[in-house]
């Protein structure tokens, strides 16, 4: 059974900074250095690998989370698919989230090792049946 994706549009009112992209913009590119992730307020972002699309998400979802997990460059590309409005959320605010509300910390793992398994099950070589 598929797990519903989880709301986080609570964070999409926080009077964090709000920014705008129009369809086919660039949000950021794989290895930019990451400070922040992003929550959709509205519309909806492509996160590419090269000419690959891993996955699209859209209203109240978030992308970009690894940001504030390591301090690694950014694994993947993230363009607007339509015309967006984002809320980047920031260290600072995300720690506020995880001391004030730890379920929160436990919906970003969840979307992260979602998102993970999925591409696992995309990369993982089809068997044949019946050959």
């Amino acid at each position: 059974m598929a797990e519903a994706p989880i709301d986080f549009g609570i964070l999409a009112g926080s009077g964090a900074p709000v920014r705008e992209f129009e369809a086919g913009a660039v949000i950021f590119k794989e290895g930019d250095a990451a400070t922040e992730f992003y929550v959709v307020r509205s519309g909806k972002v492509d996160i590419r690998l090269g000419n690959r699309l891993l996955g699209t998400v859209a209203d109240r979802d978030i992308f970009g989370e690894m940001a504030l997990i390591d301090a690694a460059p950014r694994s993947a590309t993230a363009v607007a698919a339509t015309d967006v409005t984002l809320v980047a959320i920031g260290e600072k605010q995300f720690l506020f989230m995880v001391s004030q509300t730890p379920h929160f910390a436990l919906n970003v793992m969840r979307t992260l090792a979602r998102r993970l398994r999925a591409q696992k099950s995309v990369a993982a070589p089809r068997a044949s049946i019946g050959r």
